[in-house]
């Protein structure tokens, strides 16, 4: 599939080699159950999905036993996701005087990673045999909470809460998409991208490029469903604080967004 082969190339993109991205490499990602995968889709959009993600994985389909409404479904739903990042971005590129010339190359850079993740999302559901979800309608001014596009500042914020929800999204559809190996190849993949994306958008900021305990980095109380959680310090049984410290122990862990966390930030943006 040649969009695979896109999307290796821009997960090794030489613009952003530079980065330190603040997500430790997903292991053993077969090991991840069912219950998990379904406790945490991206943007917890329900609503979109035509039958419950849980009943679905439930219900085997397809050669192999293989769970193809739970993996369509995940598509779709991450497909959500890349809309709305898309057009931000889209949008921010085309506001005249929003962003500065010197800050334009990475949200060009950006945009054009967003426009392939929707594209092969588009593709890859097309190949399935399922139609891919419209485009929603989307507000960015959180029906006038932010002004992303008249204040710099603001465009910043929104777009590190995004490329942060991204993260942990795309890290629980692991689980609903470990069937289909190649769409799983490609999730990895722009979970990668999309780790990088927010490691430079949170340093733009001034933060650190990774997250520390529940800290998003001076962020609105807004965003706070974003990070949510992120203070875990045990993982598989071992205190990572006990070792490290909370905040570096927290900080070598990237924790999965539950549905309901996910809901909250992405009903502020969808009309």
């Amino acid at each position: 599939m040649n969009i695979l082969k896109l999307l290796d190339k821009l997960s090794n993109d030489k613009f952003f080699t530079t980065e330190s991205s603040r997500l430790e490499t997903l292991t053993n990602i077969k090991d991840f159950g069912t219950k998990a995968a379904v406790a945490a889709v991206p943007l917890g959009l329900g609503s979109l999905m035509s039958t419950s993600a849980k009943a679905e994985t439930l219900t085997p389909t397809g050669p192999g036993n293989t769970y193809k409404s739970a993996l369509t479904d995940a598509l779709q739903l991450a497909l959500v996701l890349e809309y709305l990042e898309d057009e931000y971005y889209r949008i921010g590129l085309n506001t005249a005087s929003l962003i500065p010339n010197a800050d334009k190359t990475v949200f060009m850079q950006i945009s054009k990673h967003e426009t392939a993740h929707v594209a092969f999302l588009k593709s890859t559901l097309t190949s399935l045999g399922v139609t891919p979800g419209a485009k929603p309608t989307f507000d960015f001014t959180a029906g006038g909470n932010f002004s992303p596009f008249t204040d710099y500042n603001q465009f910043l914020i929104l777009s590190q809460a995004f490329e942060d929800t991204g993260v942990r999204a795309y890290k629980g559809q692991a689980g609903n998409v470990m069937s289909n190996q190649a769409v799983l190849q490609a999730a990895l993949q722009i979970h990668s991208v999309e780790a990088r994306h927010a490691s430079q958008v949170r340093r733009m900021r001034a933060n650190k490029g990774w997250i520390e305990l529940a800290n998003g980095g001076n962020m609105p109380a807004a965003t706070n469903p974003v990070y949510a959680g992120e203070d875990v310090t045990i993982q598989a049984g071992f205190n990572t604080a006990t070792a490290f410290g909370a905040a570096a122990g927290s900080a070598a862990y990237d924790e999965v967004l539950s549905g309901s966390d996910a809901t909250t930030i992405a009903s502020l943006f969808i009309v």
